[in-house]
């Protein structure tokens, strides 16, 4: 493959994400949209939006082969040198997600089909970088030699626009969700009821249930989005879109990065409480969030478990766990977050550390594999996009993904929401379903301040 040549354009502004998609992706066939700008706790603050010129996408579906091997050739056939002022940043490489099918790869089972695909992945030669901390933005264009500067062109004449519009509320944001879930609530109940059996006979100790919201179909994917994170911004809020397909994501929750140095580090959230207006009010609910037994319990089993993930492609000694079941407050919650970390052993790379670790442990429970297989015995249908990974590969080895959560996946057939949580022994079945809803109604952009109190 013929070496590739990195154009890059640098603004002395930090763009608007919203002008930038307006005006440049709005009709391209595939863009992206992954939103940096909207967390308020960050080492550095990056948004990436762009597009595939010759839409070169890969969509692919368990059964057809393994993705992550492709990506990891994919990746070692184009690795090059990006230009220093990307450091850091985002050079180029892949974006997309990989659906929580894609378990059949890493040790499930193909209990059901998704009728999107178990794999998307966008090469990202086309982009824009917003450094919003640095006030800085690059237009980039990757290319083998000659190519590119008619797109940085256009970038930087799109750049000079200003859009800014009012969000209204989507259709369904109004509709109850109730009504509208795959297993109403004396099922989900039952299934309930069913994992405690199993936890009881010692099968597992924790299982994430979920379930699906299934809605009518939305005019405006794109605009869908807007009002989702202007409902409830997010750390890891993302837009995707190839062809008829969306993906609009609120999603607080790290799955894995990988940086330069090939340190890996994973970043479970499990317990959230709502922030409180009152200075005195707010400090007491996040005392009692550090203290719950069962957010603890919940927040630990996770831990040992991605701890065993991350060990399978780390260097020994080097899986450390540098900050445990710590409180983080953001604007709207505060949260329970572990950070697990490991250094990678040589030859392996970001695509292996995430073969390792998927699916997420925090949407699976514990042990995993058995866990796994509870979870397809109780719940109907695929997950699909719902509980698996999104976010970016990049040509110099680093890689930025969340946890598939607070999401809408909308085609022209409808639009489905997953929603669930950890069970444990002395898990409420009553209130396990109350956050269940709750958590769907999050991702419609519905739930305001209730928010915060949803966990897992």
């Amino acid at each position: 493959m013929s070496a590739l040549r990195w154009s890059v354009r640098t603004l002395d502004r930090a763009l608007d994400g919203e002008t930038v998609y307006r005006e440049l992706l709005a009709a391209e066939p595939v863009a992206y949209w992954l939103d940096g700008s909207l967390t308020d706790r960050a080492p550095r603050r990056v948004s990436v939006l762009g597009t595939s010129v010759g839409a070169e996408v890969i969509t692919r579906d368990v059964a057809v082969g393994d993705v992550f091997a492709e990506l990891n050739q994919l990746l070692a056939d184009r690795a090059g040198e990006p230009p220093a002022e990307l450091a850091g940043l985002f050079c180029g490489g892949y974006v997309g997600y990989f659906g929580y099918e894609l378990k059949a790869l890493t040790g499930g089972r193909a209990a059901h089909e998704s009728p999107t695909p178990d794999a998307l992945w966008i090469w990202a030669n086309r982009f824009v970088v917003i450094d919003h901390d640095h006030d800085r933005t690059y237009l980039v264009a990757v290319d083998e030699p000659g190519a590119g500067e008619s797109w940085l062109d256009r970038a930087e004449t799109a750049a000079a626009d200003w859009w800014m519009g009012s969000v209204d509320a989507p259709a369904i944001a109004a509709l109850d969700l109730e009504a509208h879930l795959e297993q109403d609530r004396a099922t989900y109940l039952a299934g309930i009821a069913r994992v405690l059996e199993e936890l009881e006979a010692g099968q597992t100790y924790e299982v994430n249930l979920t379930n699906r919201v299934r809605l009518p179909a939305v005019q405006d994917p794109f605009e869908f989005f807007r009002w989702q994170r202007s409902a409830n911004p997010a750390p890891y809020a993302a837009f995707l879109r190839y062809g008829d397909l969306a993906v609009a994501s609120s999603s607080p929750e790290r799955f894995l990065t990988v940086d330069a140095d090939g340190w890996a580090e994973c970043r479970p959230i499990k317990g959230t409480a709502p922030r409180d207006l009152d200075p005195a009010e707010d400090q007491l609910a996040a005392k009692a969030l550090a203290e719950d037994d069962k957010t603890r319990a919940e927040n630990l089993m996770i831990v040992d478990l991605i701890r065993n993930d991350l060990g399978r492609v780390s260097v020994p000694g080097t899986v450390t766990v540098p900050q445990l079941m710590q409180v983080e407050s953001y604007r709207t919650m505060h949260q329970l977050v572990t950070t697990v970390r490991g250094r990678l052993r040589d030859g392996l790379t970001a695509v292996d550390a995430v073969r390792a670790c998927f699916p997420p442990g925090s949407m699976t429970g514990a042990p995993k594999i058995r866990t796994m297989e509870i979870i397809d015995e109780l719940e109907w249908s695929a997950r699909g996009v719902y509980s698996g990974a999104l976010g970016y590969l990049s040509l110099d080895g680093r890689a930025d993904l969340s946890v598939v959560i607070r999401t809408a996946v909308l085609t022209p057939d409808g639009t489905v929401i997953g929603a669930g949580g950890a069970i444990v022994l002395d898990s409420d079945p009553v209130a396990e379903y109350e956050e269940m809803v709750l958590k769907a109604t999050a991702a419609v952009g519905r739930a305001g301040r209730g928010y915060g109190s949803f966990r897992g």
